[in-house]
């Protein structure tokens, strides 16, 4: 296959090339937007294109000159605070980038399409249940809306034009080469520092987590296996409240927990989120491998053998 990859210098889009079977040839599309650099994709195959997706006529080029199989569309922003202190840019991106793409993509007969989307636009749950891919739409917060108007246009496109689109809506991602302004890395990088560790509110926000490797092998399963205008729901099975996460970096690290900070609460902040994975389990026989406290250990680990990766972040 031909895959075209945006955002493949970001987070999860360099390790989904990481994992892209070496018989596929990949073009990487990215703005190198502050949270994307070329350093993640050192010495990784393929072409690369630095390039805004919302950029209609470099698209256009691009697909005319290239015969893709596939689109898998990681380009975002994708930070909730940034998103509060800035909507127009997530806008940009994530809704009129989308729609170029999807434009593209039909004119020159691109065969899928995968819209990478998160469980954030579901909104907050309670106490209980989890997401299911028919849970509705209630997002909380400018990123997560933008995200749900994206995977809304790929849907669309599918009902309207036949095209074989898919949407993936997975858990927080956890992993080597993320960007020190999420919850994992910051929290290391500021235990490192022997710095206040700030954590919203109480600290009872609870997330999934999920392994950024475990999220690129159900990806590729969605690629290659789903069907078409569906939505797979990806999450690691591992609810745990944001104030454990932070304990267990800073007992990995030997820091103590007196230098965690309770600050304001962001705006909107949902409480708990939760993912349904029976669908992808049951339909394409994908499952999580990782152990998130082995899966946390090896991260913190990554992140102090690399000091040179992020001390330039």
């Amino acid at each position: 296959m031909k895959l075209l990859i945006t955002g493949g210098c970001g987070f999860i889009g360099s390790h989904f090339i990481r994992h892209v079977p070496v018989h596929d040839s990949v073009v990487n599309v990215d703005a190198l937007t502050y949270a994307g650099s070329l350093a993640n994709v050192a010495g990784l195959p393929g072409e690369f294109v630095h390039a805004d997706i919302a950029d209609a006529r470099t698209m256009e080029d691009l697909m005319a000159k290239h015969s893709f199989d596939a689109v898998i569309n990681f380009a975002a922003e994708s930070h909730v605070d940034r998103s509060i202190d800035s909507p127009r840019h997530f806008i940009h991106t994530n809704v009129l980038g989308t729609s170029v793409l999807l434009d593209c993509a039909r004119r020159h007969g691109v065969k899928r399409f995968v819209q990478i989307s998160t469980d954030e636009v579901y909104g907050s749950l309670g106490p209980e249940g989890r997401f299911t891919e028919t849970s509705p739409l209630n997002p909380s917060s400018p990123y997560s809306a933008s995200k749900a108007g994206a995977d809304m246009l790929a849907l669309a496109y599918h009902k309207t034009y036949g095209m074989e689109t898919l949407v993936a809506r997975c858990s927080n991602n956890y992993g080597s080469r993320q960007f020190p302004e999420k919850l994992i890395p910051r929290m290391i990088l500021h235990a490192l520092r022997n710095q206040p560790l700030p954590v919203y509110g109480d600290g009872r926000h609870v997330r999934d987590w999920i392994h950024v490797e475990d999220h690129c092998r159900a990806l590729l399963a969605v690629l290659r296996e789903g069907k078409a205008g569906e939505i797979y729901n990806i999450g690691g099975d591992a609810e745990r409240e944001n104030l454990a996460i932070v304990k267990m970096i800073l007992a990995r690290l030997g820091k103590p927990e007196s230098l965690i900070r309770h600050v304001a609460d962001r705006p909107g902040h949902d409480r708990r989120y939760a993912i349904d994975a029976t669908k992808i389990r049951e339909t394409l026989g994908w499952k999580p491998i990782h152990n998130l406290e082995n899966g946390i250990a090896e991260t913190v680990d990554w992140y102090l053998a690399h000091q040179d990766w992020w001390s330039a972040a």
